[in-house]
């Protein structure tokens, strides 16, 4: 099954269907090439809408800095975060693209699958980085503004620079979908055999040191955001492990065909 992108095939590959090196790596060139593309496409309609989407990251600033406005040092510096706030927006709608890309190279190597449920997956994950970044957006974002802003209380005269705050909400809100993707890793790796859910439960507390540890050198710092990221992070990794027991596959030594190897190697020697 092939799909071509001006003068681009991009083709699932069966599970049984065997490819030399250099048509691996054409696939992969061409799936690149289409990542790119979907980026290139995203980020041109973001910034067909870029105005609107600054007064959406300027929406969970507190009300004196929307009114007084954010400063700049440099004649550069409003394009340059224009642009920088455009590519954010384009990584956001081109991802569902780059994680059919991925699937859709990877998986079939380890198992074959329909496109309905390889679509269904992507979904799944594009839906939980969505809710990630809404998330960070609606809730981390106000809390960590509120405290950090605010701290010191009248001591300082604190000013927004608007570089520096576009990259913080950004990257916090990217940040946070990535984080909600924990339960589609832990189900991806206990698909292909490499953990399963008695994993997951058995190191449950290195889970919660290392939730605790990326919730806290996420932009924000503070302990109320911190909590904030680490009480989903928790509930979604107890989701994970739900995903692995129940859709997770065989261990890859317990695989048909390592134990078929095994069988021949085994027979071989006693031949001999």
């Amino acid at each position: 099954m092939a799909r071509r992108l001006r003068g681009v095939t991009v083709r699932r590959v069966g599970r049984d269907e065997r490819l030399s090196v250099v048509e691996h790596l054409d696939e992969l060139r061409n799936r690149i090439i289409v990542s790119i593309v979907a980026l290139v496409v995203a980020f041109a309609v973001a910034y067909g809408f870029h105005d609107q989407l600054l007064a959406i990251l300027e929406w969970p600033l507190p009300e004196r800095y929307q009114e007084t406005g954010l400063i700049t040092l440099s004649p550069t510096e409003p394009f340059f975060t224009v642009l920088k706030v455009c590519f954010y927006a384009a990584i956001l709608v081109a991802l569902p693209v780059w994680l059919y890309q991925v699937y859709a190279f990877v998986i079939p190597a380890v198992q074959d699958q329909p496109r309905r449920r390889m679509l269904l997956v992507v979904a799944g994950a594009s839906s939980l980085f969505l809710a990630g970044v809404a998330f960070g957006y609606f809730v981390v974002l106000p809390v960590a503004l509120d405290f950090l802003l605010g701290f010191g209380g009248d001591t300082f005269l604190t000013q927004v620079r608007a570089g520096e705050y576009f990259s913080f909400a950004t990257t916090l809100m990217l940040a946070s979908g990535l984080m909600f993707e924990v339960p589609v890793a832990m189900l991806a790796l206990a698909r292909i055999g490499v953990t399963s859910a008695e994993f997951y439960i058995r190191h449950w507390r290195v889970a919660i040191v290392l939730i605790a540890a990326l919730a806290a050198i996420l932009p924000g710092g503070d302990p109320f955001s911190m909590l904030l990221l680490m009480i989903p992070q928790i509930v979604l990794y107890v989701l994970g492990i739900w995903l692995a027991k129940r859709f997770g596959g065989p261990p890859l030594w317990a695989r048909q065909a390592w134990a078929t190897a095994d069988d021949d190697e085994d027979a071989a020697t006693g031949r001999a």
